[in-house]
């Protein structure tokens, strides 16, 4: 039993926790190895915050698994994390359906090699019915591209008279993003101990609490976890009001 799990207040959890996993390379290179050791390495980090999420029932989970920038890393390294990809969904498909948890992929998936969007097409559809908690993957994912997407969409609907410039407003604008069926993100970690976001989910972050930890991905835990859920439970989240606002609610 987790010490820290104990300090959890049950009533206060987050809906959406996204995940920035950084420092598989740094990991590596450490002990003297090539960085895809360390991707390789990062698979039980992946596991445990899977697990967190779903022992204390935090209802989404979002990992940054591939970002549309790692595309331009050379291409051994993107081989590797795309075989290890296909190998890691061939291999943990029944355990996230066995969780109850349904997952998601959110990207540019169109630039995946045709076996890679398979095994995610297969995992999302064996899923798709369970509803205990959600999974997604951002994989191939950009968020200045989503971004520029969705302007693209409405402009579209905008000139075929579909809406009207005046109907476009957050509620339709969330409308056209991958994200559309989930909620607000409520915390954000990243790992490895840098201090940016990477162009990760740059509009659902509006009002995230954001943890930076030392920590590289491959060593992070559950009580890792844990610990980033009290810290956030301490935190006041005011969404622009007074601390006196607050406390009157």
């Amino acid at each position: 039993m987790s010490l820290i799990k104990d300090k959890i207040d049950p009533d206060n959890l987050p809906k959406h926790v996204a995940v920035i996993m950084d420092g598989n390379g740094r990991w590596a290179k450490s002990r003297g190895e090539e960085r895809t050791f360390g991707h390789r390495n990062a698979i039980n980090a992946v596991r445990n915050a899977i697990n967190a999420c779903n022992e204390i029932h935090i209802p989404y989970l979002t990992l940054y698994t591939f970002s549309s920038e790692n595309w331009n890393r050379p291409a051994e390294e993107v081989n590797t994390l795309m075989n290890l990809l296909v190998e890691t969904l061939l291999l943990e498909a029944e355990e996230i359906f066995s969780k109850g948890l349904r997952m998601h992929v959110i990207g540019n998936l169109d630039k995946l090699p045709p076996l890679v969007k398979d095994q995610l097409n297969r995992v999302v559809e064996l899923t798709k019915e369970n509803t205990k908690g959600n999974l997604v993957l951002a994989i191939s994912y950009g968020s200045q591209n989503e971004i520029l997407n969705a302007v693209k969409n409405i402009s579209e609907e905008v000139k075929e008279g579909k809406i009207n410039a005046d109907d476009i407003d957050e509620k339709l604008f969330e409308s056209h993003l991958y994200t559309k069926d989930f909620p607000p993100v409520d915390l954000l970690i990243r790992t490895s101990g840098e201090i940016r976001i990477s162009n990760f989910l740059l509009w659902q972050i509006a009002y995230a609490e954001l943890q930076f930890l030392d920590v590289l991905w491959p060593d992070f835990t559950k009580d890792i976890f844990f610990q980033c859920i009290v810290d956030y439970q301490n935190k006041e989240r005011r969404f622009g009001k007074t601390g006196e606002q607050i406390k009157i609610q």
